[in-house]
């Protein structure tokens, strides 16, 4: 059956990339002129009877034609030889970097990555899209090598991958307008192991293991399921990588609560790496006094902040994962109080809340003066189908208050940075695009006799190799 996909001009060139990953030269596209979000109806109406409905009809009358699968190197295939900055150069033309220096992936570099793990490099971990490139273990290495990490920390960078290349992760959306980017989370020994910042700084770059980690990520994305700015990657402002987020395992032990790790599914001292996107990140949130003027000045600065504004998607997608990061006195203030986790999560979901019409609105409220009418999304049906708590449906008064987090127990909470400031952070997820997603690390056999050689190598410092032979 013949079809044509109707696409808004700002979105022709994602519609060509797309078109050609799934093995045509080019889709029939009927191009829509403009921004829809800024035309009246009437202009709409006029727009798409004068001109798109014209495109429809070329694009069925023309031909389908297939494109012929590109070669791509092969694993140990040397792509190009040259000093350093040659490399750099040819690195970035072929659109291979994220605009900052690489270090070589070199087979001798790479295979050093391959002594820690003990798993075939030729391993297929899984198809990332858009681009259905197979994610494998020799991959994995390659970016790791350029993206600065050290070979120690081949297990994480795996786990990362596994994560990506789940179906229900669905990097293929990765590339939508709102610029969401992954966010690593680190629980268990391995924290320590590889000297992961959890204290002071801990979101900065400056410590290897959590600036290279959450830059390979973006990396991997970005090489491997293709997600390149301005094509396959929408992202309107967007922002930079974050660096991966270690939790401060001390600090919880020390008020008794579960680590993240653990509130996941997996036992205690399990080393474990979640993944999950991030779309905005509130203010420095400053509290003090007891448990209740803490959780309340969450809700004031967060809950009704960004991820008020977003809480639409949420309900609408039914999967939403908000995640709060706590400094370890605030966790020992919540304690004192017989809070947990949990506790602060109920009243988080219980206390922050919006008028019915702000989320039934969804799409509705990017144009002026929204009205208290029923929008994109209607919250009595979704209550009836059972695919939302009963209580978002309580009356048809559309000024009722209606929960802003989807469930309590969606939310995230994270213990790290600097233990002398009473500081929290928000970081709003976008819905069912990038939800967290846990792998346990599979260590090699001999991993602690691997982290002890590799510990003397950087005591002693190695010698640096001539860049000679690139593997990509």
């Amino acid at each position: 059956m013949r079809s044509v996909t109707v696409v808004a001009a700002n979105f022709m060139p994602q519609a060509k990339v797309i078109s050609r990953t799934q093995g045509f030269k080019s889709l029939p596209l009927a191009e829509y002129p403009g921004i829809v979000a800024f035309d009246s109806d009437e202009v709409f109406v006029e727009k798409m009877a004068n001109v798109v409905v014209d495109r429809i009809v070329e694009g069925l009358a023309s031909p389908i034609e297939v494109a012929p699968a590109a070669a791509a190197p092969k694993p140990r295939d040397v792509v190009f030889t040259g000093d350093f900055d040659a490399v750099q150069d040819h690195f970035h033309q072929n659109l291979w970097t994220d605009g900052l220096p690489i270090a070589p992936p070199t087979i001798q570099r790479v295979e050093e990555f391959l002594r820690f793990t003990d798993r075939s490099p030729d391993e297929v971990i899984g198809t990332l899209l858009p681009e259905k490139r197979e994610a494998t273990v020799w991959n994995v290495a390659v970016n790791g090598v350029m993206a600065g990490c050290r070979p120690e920390y081949m297990p994480i960078l795996l786990g990362i991958a596994e994560v990506m290349a789940e179906p229900h992760w669905r990097i293929e959306d990765a590339g939508a307008t709102p610029g969401w980017e992954p966010l690593v989370i680190v629980n268990g020994p391995i924290v320590k192991e590889l000297d992961f910042n959890y204290g002071a700084g801990a979101m900065r770059v400056g410590r290897q293991a959590n600036s290279s980690i959450g830059r390979f990520a973006r990396l991997y994305m970005r090489n491997i399921a293709g997600l390149l700015p301005g094509t396959t990657d929408k992202g309107t402002i967007a922002y930079t990588f974050n660096v991966a987020l270690a939790e401060d395992e001390d600090a919880i032990a020390k008020v008794g609560w579960k680590p993240f790790g653990v509130e996941r599914g997996f036992a205690p001292g399990e080393s474990v790496v979640t993944v999950q996107s991030v779309m905005s990140i509130s203010p420095p949130i400053y509290v003090g006094g007891g448990a209740t003027e803490i959780a309340q000045r969450i809700v004031e600065a967060w809950g009704e902040g960004d991820v008020k504004y977003w809480s639409q998607t949420g309900i609408m997608f039914r999967q939403w994962h908000p995640l709060l990061v706590l400094t370890p006195c605030i966790a020992e203030a919540l304690a004192k109080e017989g809070w947990s986790k949990d506790d602060l999560k109920r009243y988080l979901y219980e206390n922050t809340k919006t008028p019915a019409w702000f989320v039934e609105g969804g799409a509705e409220r990017l144009r002026p003066q929204p009205v208290p009418v029923h929008g994109s999304i209607d919250l009595r049906q979704l209550v009836e189908a059972g695919e939302i708590p009963k209580h978002y449906a309580l009356s048809d008064d559309m000024m009722r208050m209606v929960p802003v987090f989807f469930r309590p127990e969606t939310i995230g909470i994270v213990v790290a940075g600097d233990a002398g400031r009473n500081q929290c952070k928000g970081y709003t997820q976008n819905h069912q695009q990038g939800p967290p997603i846990s792998k346990q690390l599979k260590l090699p056999a001999d991993w602690k006799e691997l982290l002890s050689e590799a510990r003397e190598r950087q005591a002693k410092g190695s010698g640096s190799e001539r860049c000679k032979s690139i593997s990509h």
